[in-house]
């Protein structure tokens, strides 16, 4: 796709978005690899396999957007709106997200390895079966999300809030979670093993059937939590 196409494109969708008979934009599987598309208005876009490794979507509004499969891989997503986007199996591996809005999206299967997400905003998230090895999710909302079944190993979600959040059967062995709000997190069965979790707050958290073997908990408020036998 050239950049006019791009262009007209966007032009179209923007009359689309204002009930003016415009088509939706439709850029399934199009090649838009480091395109710069800062501040575009694509929200409800179809952007299914879409290569958009190495562009610069900072800022630009994806709000319920369809990426599913699409290559974001090195993307720059600066305080970009992917709220209630399908992001299921996409490949965000070392994608920049600081500030991003992803509350509610749906991210089932997506790779998220290396990539940036301090202080984003995951709340409600469906992060079912990603990969998040070595994320950088500190100071990030994920309040009552989903990351059953995820990989979470090495992962940075110091002072995180994660309450009341799905980690059943979650991989979080030698993950960083100082000073994280776990109250009321689902974290049975998960592997905690050589997890920091100093002054993290872990009241009422499930921790059944967790193996929390080589944990720090220097400071870790566990009241009323449920803890595995010993």
């Amino acid at each position: 796709m050239t950049i006019e196409q791009l262009r007209e494109t966007l032009e179209a969708h923007a009359a689309w978005l204002c009930h003016e008979g415009g088509p939706r934009a439709n850029l399934r599987g199009v090649n838009l690899r480091k395109f710069d598309l800062r501040g575009a208005d694509l929200r409800g876009a179809y952007l299914i396999e879409a290569d958009l490794s190495g562009a610069d979507l900072s800022k630009a509004n994806l709000n319920g957007a369809y990426l599913s499969e699409a290559n974001l891989s090195s993307a720059d997503l600066r305080g970009s709106d992917l709220s209630e986007a399908d992001l299921s199996k996409a490949d965000l591996r070392g994608a920049d997200l600081p500030g991003a809005k992803l509350n509610r999206s749906y991210l089932s299967g997506a790779d998220l390895r290396l990539a940036n997400l301090r202080l984003a905003n995951l709340s409600g998230a469906n992060l079912v079966d990603t990969n998040l090895i070595n994320t950088d999710l500190s100071g990030a909302d994920l309040s009552k999300a989903n990351l059953s079944g995820s990989n979470l190993s090495y992962i940075n979600v110091s002072k995180a809030n994660l309450s009341y959040a799905k980690l059943s059967c979650v991989n979080l062995s030698g993950a960083d979670l100082r000073g994280a709000d776990l109250r009321g997190a689902d974290l049975s069965s998960a592997n905690l093993s050589g997890a920091d979790l100093s002054y993290a707050n872990l009241s009422k958290a499930d921790l059944s059937s967790s193996d929390l073997s080589h944990v720090k908990l220097s400071g870790t408020d566990l009241r009323k939590a449920i803890l595995p036998p010993r």
